[in-house]
């Protein structure tokens, strides 16, 4: 089953076309990366389909739904997004607790609030302690633990995952990489992840779409990136980029 499928996707910023025709689907239980350069058009897809991006055209399909542009209370319940930086997603002013329970309060889920916190903060790897503390008294990978945390409170199936690593130290990455992992594993989830690491994708991805200038150049499997057989030169030349050789670059764009 396909619990995402985008089709010919066009989304504008004003006047500013930026992503172009592009088209994808997801499996559910997979893990997709969509690749390339700054500006490529990879967070703005995620946008489009969180509902924060709402020039669009083309089709948006969720668990079988098409997708309305702009938030919608029942989508919010099947897919959430984690943002890139855990310093800024979170409110300096509020508890983890406050954070953690708002979007319970907003959807009037029912139930004791305290112990689907308390749940969530388990099984994202922080003791309880942490519930009534502040964003600043935790590290950048605790915050990014807290901001994973707040994306699974009602429970979704799909999550949108915006370089949720790079802003972290190189020595808490693999941890948060790890969680992601083991949360896929233990409750079914679904990822879109945008990321310019190579090294993210193949630990973490079962597929990745490479993306330049907002189009898709090339879809592939995640062991033909393992194996070098990616087959567009510009996917080559971000594979050869990331494994430093340098010296492909002029060799696959002449």
């Amino acid at each position: 089953m396909n619990i995402l499928e985008i089709s010919d996707l066009n989304v504008s910023y004003g006047t500013s076309q930026v992503v172009h025709d592009v088209s994808f689907s997801v499996k559910e239980g997979e893990i997709f990366a969509l690749c390339g350069e700054s500006g490529s058009g990879k967070s703005t897809i995620l946008r489009a389909i969180a509902g924060l991006a709402t020039e669009w055209t083309g089709a948006i399909s969720v668990l079988g739904r098409a997708r309305e542009r702009g938030l919608s209370a029942r989508f919010a319940s099947e897919c959430q997004m984690v943002f890139q930086d855990p310093y800024a997603s979170l409110h300096p002013r509020k508890t983890i607790d406050a954070t953690l329970s708002e979007p319970l309060r907003i959807h009037r889920v029912a139930g004791n609030h305290g112990d689907r916190i308390e749940e969530v903060l388990d099984s994202v790897g922080l003791d309880r302690r942490f519930r009534f503390r502040f964003p600043h008294q935790l590290s950048g990978g605790q915050r990014q633990r807290v901001a994973i945390a707040r994306a699974l409170m009602l429970q979704p199936r799909l999550l949108l995952l915006d370089e949720p690593t790079s802003a972290l130290d190189v020595s808490v990455q693999a941890e948060v990489l790890n969680l992601l992992k083991k949360l896929r594993r233990e409750q079914g989830l679904t990822y879109v992840m945008v990321t310019h690491s190579m090294p993210v994708i193949s630990f973490l991805c079962d597929r990745l779409a490479v993306m330049r200038h907002g189009r898709v150049v090339e879809t592939a499997d995640v062991e033909q990136l393992k194996a070098d057989r990616m087959t567009d030169p510009y996917s080559q030349e971000l594979v050869a980029l990331s494994r430093g050789r340098p010296d492909q670059k002029s060799e696959k764009t002449q």
